[in-house]
């Protein structure tokens, strides 16, 4: 293999995955690995980031492998949205009252921090407006509030590092502490224009990282995709199998990886309602264990309960607005694996050679007549969707899930509905979303989907029917995956931008148009949507009165 690559890295919520991408976006290789998830006690989600940076190394020389190291010309880090901490010496400190120094970041999903997420938007700081109004316990201020007032000792001042996660992934890269303007924009209230808030910090408890200007969050700031450093250090390059020196591009969160990947592709004669108009009318959906719902507009918008506006969070120039759900395909894994008939779909699909979700579709189909009966089989069966709360647009955390419409069955026609129903209940989700943004000053007239979900054919069809919108998916399905390479090449300077990149890397693969047929069914459900919650909600003022 003598040509010129670029290597993407992508560290999920379960495991690390890394790609061989060439300079016209076709993955070559890819690889994966495992990473544990421990759960100590219920909202606490920890992992270890030497264990993360491990898996990486094994990934990266696994697709590398037989490639000579100078025709890598660059790599690009994207993950989620963790809290890793280490020490002054950038050891592993304990993020756990169990004093377990590997078990040293807190996972994106971790709501340890609900009482401090609230407590800071009681503040109710001007900042506040950049994140929808409502501080999320998925944002780095709660967790580092936690920290502190948990564990003050053994933790808290003791810390001298606090790195989002793919921020620490630059860092074991290069040795830089520069961070990245993606993650401190969107998980820790920075500003590109204004930089860091003083008043904030004071106001929540958290001044004593106005120390040494932010020297343990962050001091030094650079844009998605610039080049980190010097490149790789003798000692990453060692690790991974590739050269010193070899280029590294300034991090990205995971979704927003995805949504560099997708975004971009040429949608010429496709006869899109997005074509001849600008990226603001695209609208990146990327979709795994949670969803994330991303938008950018020329002028800022303040949408209530969406994160954002930010300034150059993904795109140079444009301001991003960020909706989410918090458990998507955690929320299926629950619903269809803690049913009663699961073993009995998991043995069919292990006869039939089939994934469980693949498994399920075709047993929904042989239960209707066609496509169009299929979705309305849920007439009489309904789901609120926010298991573990609502992200947007109600940034709701304290919001639980609800079922109505389930009787005695516990068959595996009875299964397939439960899970269609939960399809569509995070359809509509989406379609909540939207309206928001929509309400807020965008104009989202296709959606481009991407991540592991996006893999679900009927996931994907649903989204198309519930929102009454084009979905357009990606001829390299890995679209994190490619996006973490664009930055690479960036970094490398064989891309003069981000948008460049994106339109040399990303292509269209195929489209999926919404049934008009089902125009009706998902008014109506949409109604009874929007009731389920406020039905909730009035469950639980009454017990509270």
């Amino acid at each position: 293999m003598g040509s010129w690559y670029y290597v993407g890295v992508d560290v999920g919520s379960a495991s690390v995955r890394a790609a061989l991408v060439s300079p016209d976006g076709q993955l070559r290789r890819t690889a994966e690995e495992p990473i544990a998830v421990h759960e100590p006690c219920v909202d606490h989600y920890e992992q270890s980031s030497t264990e993360i940076w491990s898996k990486c190394c094994q990934t990266v020389k696994r697709v590398t492998e037989g490639v000579d190291a100078a025709c890598v010309r660059g790599i690009g880090f994207d993950g989620t949205c963790s809290l890793v901490v280490l020490d002054q010496q950038f050891r592993p400190l304990a993020v756990n009252l169990a004093g377990v120094c590997d078990r040293n970041v807190v996972m994106w999903m971790d709501h340890r921090a609900a009482a401090q997420a609230s407590r800071i938007t009681a503040c109710r700081h001007t900042l506040l407006q950049r994140v929808g109004g409502v501080m999320s316990p998925e944002m780095q201020p709660p967790k580092l509030l936690w920290l502190k007032e948990n564990l003050p000792d053994s933790c808290w001042t003791r810390a001298a590092h606090f790195f989002d996660l793919p921020d620490f992934l630059s860092w074991k890269a290069t040795g830089s502490l520069s961070r990245s303007l993606c993650t401190l924009v969107c998980k820790w209230t920075y500003s590109a224009s204004e930089g860091w808030d003083d008043t904030f910090w004071s106001a929540i408890g958290l001044e004593d990282l106005i120390e040494d200007s932010y020297a343990r969050i962050g001091s030094q700031v650079c844009c998605p995709g610039a080049a980190v450093g010097r490149g790789l250090t003798a000692a990453a390059a060692a690790d991974l199998g590739l050269n010193e020196g070899t280029a590294v591009g300034a991090s990205l969160i995971d979704a927003h990886a995805g949504g560099i990947g997708v975004l971009g592709a040429d949608v010429s004669g496709l006869h899109l309602p997005c074509e001849h108009q600008p990226l603001t009318a695209r609208m990146a959906l990327i979709c795994g264990t949670s969803s994330c719902h991303m938008a950018v507009s020329r002028e800022p918008l303040l949408v209530p309960g969406v994160w954002g506006p930010y300034l150059s969070a993904m795109l140079p120039g444009l301001w991003l607005n960020e909706g989410g759900q918090s458990a998507t395909g955690k929320l299926l894994d629950h619903v269809v694996k803690g049913h009663a008939a699961f073993r009995q779909l998991e043995e069919q699909a292990e006869h039939s050679g089939r994934h469980i979700y693949t498994q399920l579709n075709l047993h929904l189909q042989q239960m209707s007549t066609d496509a169009t009966h299929l979705e309305q089989l849920t007439t009489h069966l309904h789901i609120w969707p926010d298991f573990h709360g609502n992200r947007s647009p109600l940034a709701d955390q304290t919001a639980r899930g609800t079922v109505v419409g389930l009787s005695l069955s516990q068959t595996l026609d009875d299964l397939a509905l439960l899970y269609l129903a939960t399809l569509q209940a995070l359809a509509l989700g989406s379609r909540h979303i939207i309206a928001a943004m929509t309400e807020a000053g965008h104009d989202i007239t296709t959606l481009f989907l991407c991540g592991g979900l996006s893999k679900n054919t009927l996931f994907v069809q649903t989204h198309a029917n519930t929102t009454g919108l084009p979905v357009v998916l990606p001829a390299e399905r890995e679209a994190v995956l490619l996006g973490a390479a664009v930055i690479g090449a960036c970094a490398s300077s064989d891309c003069t931008s981000i948008p460049e990149a994106m339109r040399k890397m990303s292509r269209v693969g195929r489209v999926v148009r919404p049934n008009p047929e089902l125009q009706s069914f998902y008014r109506r459900k949409y109604s009874v949507f929007l009731r389920l919650y406020q039905h909730q909600k009035e469950c639980v003022s009454l017990m509270e009165d």
